[in-house]
């Protein structure tokens, strides 16, 4: 198996009101023709939107699940100044501020929100890792 991730895609409760969230971002959906299911190019991957209950049952698992799923979606930013913008642009579109940035014990700075169906989003700035201009991170060798 490659070492590469294609596609994310979150379920919702409510596909329009999660699509809404994420154009409110500023996100550009691609494929628009699709009606039930959202989806929005990332670089060289791709993030879906779909129906919580559909995606269950598309993958054979109960549906219906409530608290930490055990997985975070996150967004690595160019400064620390970006990582408050973006927090501040994803409570003003409706998500919930979860925890506020703050410096962290890796050497970088970062803070959670969650979109509108609960799904965490860690937005940081890690110095670390080099963001080249089309958005996405090389790995510190």
């Amino acid at each position: 198996m490659e070492q590469r991730i294609s596609l994310v895609t979150l379920g919702g409760s409510d596909l329009n009101r999660s699509i809404s969230f994420y154009e409110g971002l500023g996100w550009e959906r691609s494929v628009r023709a699709a009606t039930r299911v959202a989806f929005f190019q990332m670089g060289g991957m791709a993030f879906g939107l779909y129906s919580h209950d559909k995606l269950a049952e598309d993958a054979k698992l109960p549906g219906g699940g409530s608290g930490f799923g055990g997985v975070a979606m996150a967004q690595n930013a160019r400064s620390k100044e970006e990582v408050d913008q973006i927090l501040a642009e994803a409570v003003a579109a409706g998500g919930k501020l979860l925890k506020p940035a703050e410096e962290v014990f890796w050497g970088g700075y970062s803070g959670y929100f969650a979109d509108p169906d609960g799904y965490p989003w860690e937005i940081a700035w890690n110095p670390s890792f080099e963001i080249l201009e089309d958005g996405s991170i090389r790995l510190p060798d």
